[in-house]
């Protein structure tokens, strides 16, 4: 991890196309969450950022390459982001319905979809920034 800015409500970490990376993303994200006072929807926050991060490393991250995460509070409308950069392709989108009982994949955006208030993906150049948004009392 390369902890590259950290402002007073905005935080940003590069991290390796690594399985490793992504219990280090959940701690990265949880430090900020608990240095701004805002942990009422930590365990929302914390599972998409578990989510968004584990589809970042196995579908969006080239090999070679890596991830890097924002997490900041926008104080004036009380919301928390969480955005997932990665370089690569591929079209970001969750499935059509609840995946089969011993599918191995395909929940990550629905829980996404469900615990967060907003989420999308906007264009990066190269690859895509996977977002999502949260209400809070700050």
């Amino acid at each position: 991890m390369n902890e590259t800015t950290q402002l007073p409500y905005f935080r940003a970490a590069f991290y390796c196309r690594e399985r490793r990376s992504i219990p280090v993303v959940r701690k990265f994200a949880r430090k900020a969450l608990v240095e701004w006072e805002c942990e009422q929807r930590a365990d929302d926050v914390l599972l998409c950022v578990t989510e968004l991060a584990t589809n970042a490393l196995r579908h969006g991250v080239p090999p070679g390459r890596g991830f890097k995460v924002h997490i900041y509070l926008e104080r004036v409308e009380s919301i928390i982001r969480v955005e997932m950069h990665d370089s690569g392709g591929g079209v970001v989108r969750a499935a059509d319905g609840p995946p089969e009982a011993d599918d191995e994949g395909g929940r990550g955006l629905l829980l996404v979809a469900a615990l967060a208030d907003k989420w999308g993906v906007a264009e990066r150049n190269p690859g895509k920034i996977v977002w999502c948004e949260f209400s809070v009392v700050a």
